[in-house]
C-alpha cells in the first residue's frame, strides 16, 4: 500500500521503525485510505493513472478496533452561552481505528500505527425530516465515508479542496480524542477516567506535526481544553504550546498550505474563531514589541488579507509549537534565516535542525542482503542498530579482496535488476554499463529535464563519432507525476520519446539506453537502489528540503552526482566532497542570479551542444509526427524556468565526464564506493529519532530487551518451578 506521496510518508515509516527499535513508546497516526497513490501505467509514452485498490485481497497486518470508534464533527454553527461557546447542529462522522503492529528490530518491542477510517453513523440522514427517503439516506452514507476514500496525489503542491480539509481535520480530531482518553485513563488496565487535571498533559504526551497537514490539531486541542474541559484560555494555550512541535518539509511557496477562511468558516466555524483569537493575541504581542510596524504585523499574521482571505498554516504551527525544525542543515538555515526569519528573530531558541535519516533494516538488510552480509563479515552485526560503526570499513578501503567482493555484490545486483528490466521493458541491458538512476516524484525543481538533456547530448556525441571511446550508460528515470501537473506529465513524455529514439538506433547499440521505470514505488526502489552505480540528486540549490533517496543510494554502494542541496551537503561533509560528484550553483549563486535575473537564451547561445539538444526537441526530432509536441517544455525552459536548468547544464556535463572517467578505473571507483558506505552512518533514522527524543520530546531511548514470550520475564516462574 502506498498511503503517502513521496518522501514525507516514507520518512514517517522509517521513523516508526526507529522508534520501535529504540524502545520508545510512540504511536503513528494517519488515515486508512481505501485508495492509496495511483498505479502508474505508461501508454504511448504518457502517464495514465489507475486506482490502487490495495485492500482488494484484505490486509492481514491490520486489526479493526471498533471498541475505540470516535465521533468527529463537521459544519454546524457556534452558540455563545453563559458557560462559553458551544458548537452545535454538526454533522457527525465516525472514525474507526485500524491498528498495525510496528516491531522493533530484535528487541521484542512492538509499537502501534493507528489509521482512521470514516464510517457513517447508523442514523445518518435518517434522523431528520427524511420522510420516505430511507433508500436514498442509506445510499448517502457514502458521502460521509468518502473522507477516507482516497489519498490526494500531490507532492510538494497545495490544492485547497474541501474534501482534503475534511481529511486533515478528521485525522486530527480522532487522534486527539484518543490521546486524551489514554492520558485520562492512565492507571494501568483501567478504562475509567482517573485524571481530571491537564497540568501534566505536555509531560505525558508529545505530538509531532509532520508538516502542516495536521496543523488543525492546535485549534482542536484549544477547543477541547477551553470549551469542553473549561480551562481558562491562557492555561489552555500554555498546555497547547508545550504539547506540539512542528517539522517543516518544504520551502516551495506553492506547497505551503494556505486555507481560504470561507472554507474553514463553513466546515469548522468554532476553529476559525479560535484561530482568530490566537492571531489576535499573537499580533498584540508583536505590536507591543514593534509599535507601529504594520509591515511586520502583516508578514507575521496567521491571516493573509490580500485577495481571498487565507490562513497561513505554517504560521499557526510556529506560533502554537514549542519547537520548529527543518530536515537538513541547509534547509533549517533557510527556514530560520529566510522563510520564517521574523519568527526566529522573536524566538530563536524555538528553531532547530533534525537531518532526516532512513532505516538500515529496510534499506540495507532487507533490500541488499549480499552487501549487508559482506559488511557483517568485516565489522560484525552490531552496525545494524548502530550505523556509525560503518566507519570501521575505512580499514578495508585498500584491501584488494574486500574491493573485489564489494564490486561483485554490486555486479550481482545489477545482473538481477537487468533481468527484471528485460522482462518488464523488453530492452537489452548492458550490465557492464554505468547504471545511472534518478528515481523520485517528477517535479520541475528536481530537474529530471537536466538529466534528459544530458542523455540527448550523449546520444549526439555517439552519433557524431561512433568509433570514439565511450563509457556505456544505462540511464534509468522513474517516478510519478501528480495527475493535474501538466508540465510533469510532458516531461515523462519527453523522456519516453527520447528513449524511443536512443534505444532503437543501431549506431548507438549497447553504449546508451534511456529507460523510464514505470510505477516507481517502495517495492521497486528495493530492487533498483541496490543495483545503482550513480545516484542523481540534481535539484536546484535551496529547493530540496532534504531528500532521503540520496541516503539510500549512498548506503547501497552508489556514488552521487548532485548539487549542494538538502542532505547532499551533509553527505559531502561526511564522505569528503571529493568522493561525490558535486556541481552547479550554490544557494548564494542562485540568490545572486535572482537579483540580476536568469537569462536562459545566453546559455543557449553560448553552449553549442546545449543549442543542438534544444533545437532537436524544438524541431520534432523526438516527435516527428507532432513537431511542436514539446513546445510547452521548451517555452518554459526559455521564458519561465524557475529552476534554472540551463544555468547548471555545463557544470553538470563536466561532472558526468568525471563520472565516466572514474568508472573506467574499477578499483578506484569501488574504493570511492567503500568510502561512501563507511560515511553513511549519520543518515540512519535511529540517529534522527534520538535527536528528536533528546531535543524536543524529552524522552530516553531504552535498550532494555523485553524477553520473548517463551522466556520468563522475571524471577517468578523460576520460583514456581523450585
Amino acid at each position: 500500500a502506498g498511503l503517502g506521496n513521496g518522501g514525507l510518508g516514507r520518512l514517517a515509516a522509517c521513523f516508526l521503525d526507529s522508534l520501535a527499535t529504540l524502545g520508545l513508546a510512540a504511536y503513528g497516526y494517519g488515515i486508512r485510505y481505501e485508495y492509496g497513490i495511483f498505479n502508474q501505467k505508461i501508454k504511448d509514452g504518457w502517464q495514465v493513472e489507475e486506482a490502487d485498490d490495495w485492500l482488494r485481497h484484505g490486509n492481514p497486518w491490520e486489526k479493526a478496533r471498533p471498541e475505540y470508534m470516535l465521533p468527529v464533527h463537521f459544519y454546524g454553527r457556534v452558540e455563545n452561552t453563559k458557560s462559553g461557546a458551544k458548537w452545535v447542529d454538526t454533522q457527525v462522522v465516525l472514525a474507526m481505528p485500524y491498528d498495525t503492529p510496528v516491531p522493533g528490530y530484535m528487541n521484542n518491542t512492538v509499537n502501534t500505527m493507528r489509521l482512521w477510517s470514516a464510517k457513517a453513523p447508523n442514523d445518518f440522514n435518517l434522523k431528520d425530516f427524511n420522510v420516505g427517503g430511507y433508500i436514498q439516506a442509506v445510499l448517502d452514507r457514502n458521502l460521509a465515508e468518502n473522507i477516507s476514500r482516497v489519498l490526494y496525489p500531490n507532492d510538494n503542491f497545495f490544492e485547497g479542496k474541501e474534501l482534503r480539509l475534511k481529511q486533515e481535520y478528521f485525522v486530527v480530531a480522532a487522534t486527539l480524542q484518543d490521546i486524551i482518553r489514554r492520558f485520562k485513563a492512565s492507571k494501568f488496565g483501567s478504562a475509567e477516567a482517573v485524571r481530571s487535571s491537564f497540568d501534566l498533559f505536555p509531560d505525558k504526551a508529545a505530538i509531532q506535526l509532520n508538516d502542516t497537514h495536521p496543523s488543525l490539531a492546535i485549534p482542536e486541542l484549544m477547543r477541547i481544553l477551553v470549551d469542553i474541559e473549561k480551562l481558562p484560555w491562557d492555561k489552555a494555550w500554555n498546555i497547547t504550546k508545550r504539547t506540539f512541535a512542528y517539522t517543516n518539509h518544504t520551502v516551495l511557496p506553492e506547497a505551503l498550505e494556505r486555507w481560504p477562511v470561507h472554507l474553514v468558516e463553513k466546515l469548522l466555524p468554532r476553529h476559525l474563531q479560535i484561530i482568530y483569537e490566537i492571531n489576535q493575541k499573537h499580533l498584540d504581542s508583536i505590536a507591543a514589541k514593534f509599535p507601529g510596524n504594520m509591515d511586520k504585523m502583516r508578514q507575521m499574521s496567521l491571516i493573509e488579507e490580500e485577495g481571498v482571505k487565507r490562513i497561513n498554516m505554517a504560521h499557526l504551527c510556529i506560533v502554537g509549537s514549542r519547537a520548529v525544525n527543518g530536515v537538513a542543515k541547509i534547509h533549517s538555515d533557510i527556514v530560520k534565516n529566510k522563510v520564517f526569519k521574523n519568527f526566529s528573530e522573536l524566538e530563536p531558541e524555538k528553531f532547530q535542525n533534525k537531518t532526516n535519516g532512513i532505516t538500515p533494516r529496510r534499506w540495507l538488510l532487507l533490500c541488499n542482503p549480499g552487501l549487508a552480509e559482506l559488511i557483517a563479515e568485516k565489522i560484525g552485526e552490531e552496525y545494524v542498530k548502530d550505523l556509525g560503526r560503518l566507519q570501521k570499513l575505512m580499514k578495508f578501503v585498500d584491501n584488494e579482496t574486500f574491493i573485489r567482493e564489494v564490486a561483485k555484490v554490486k555486479q550481482e545486483n545489477k545482473l538481477k535488476f537487468a533481468q527484471y528490466l528485460e522482462r518488464q521493458c523488453k530492452v537489452n541491458i548492458n550490465v557492464e554499463s554505468i547504471f545511472d538512476v534518478q528515481v523520485k516524484r517528477i517535479h520541475e525543481y528536481k530537474r529530471q529535464l537536466l538529466n534528459c538533456l544530458h542523455v540527448i547530448l550523449l546520444y549526439n556525441r555517439i552519433k557524431k563519432n561512433p568509433k570514439a571511446d565511450f563509457v556505456p550508460r544505462t540511464v534509468i528515470i522513474g517516478g510519478k507525476a501528480a495527475p493535474g501537473y501538466h508540465m510533469a506529465k510532458a516531461i515523462i513524455k519527453l523522456i519516453t520519446s527520447v528513449g524511443d529514439v536512443v534505444n532503437n538506433d543501431p549506431v548507438v547499440g549497447n553504449k546508451l539506453k534511456l529507460i523510464f521505470l514505470e510505477n516507481y514505488r517502495v517495492s521497486l526502489a528495493e530492487k533498483v537502489i541496490p543495483a545503482t552505480d550513480l545516484s542523481e540528486q540534481i535539484s536546484t540549490a535551496g529547493t530540496e528540503a532534504s531528500g532521503t533517496g540520496n541516503m539510500k543510494f549512498m548506503l547501497n554502494g552508489a556514488l552521487t552526482i548532485g548539487t549542494m542541496d538538502g542532505a547532499n551537503v551533509e553527505m559531502a561533509e561526511e564522505a569528503g566532497e571529493e568522493n561525490l560528484f558535486i556541481f552547479g550553483m550554490r544557494v548564494k549563486d542562485v540568490e545572486e542570479m535572482d537579483e540580476v535575473g536568469y537569462k536562459a537564451e545566453e546559455y543557449y547561445e553560448k553552449l553549442p551542444e546545449l543549442k543542438q539538444v534544444i533545437d532537436q526537441i524544438r524541431s520534432g526530432f523526438f516527435s516527428p509526427k507532432q513537431p511542436d509536441l514539446f513546445k510547452d517544455v521548451t517555452d518554459m525552459l526559455f521564458k519561465h524556468d524557475r529552476f534554472k536548468v540551463f544555468a547548471d547544464f555545463e557544470e553538470y556535463v563536466k561532472a558526468q565526464e568525471r563520472v565516466s572517467k572514474l568508472y573506467k578505473d574499477g578499483v578506484e571507483w569501488t574504493k570511492t564506493v567503500i568510502k561512501n558506505i563507511a560515511a553513511a552512518g549519520k543518515f540512519s533514522s535511529d540517529r534522527t529519532i534520538k535527536e528528536y527524543a533528546k531535543d524536543i520530546w524529552d524522552v530516553e531511548p531504552s535498550d532494555l530487551k523485553i524477553p520473548p514470550p517463551n522466556q520468563p520475564r522475571d524471577g517468578t516462574d523460576e520460583k514456581a518451578k523450585a
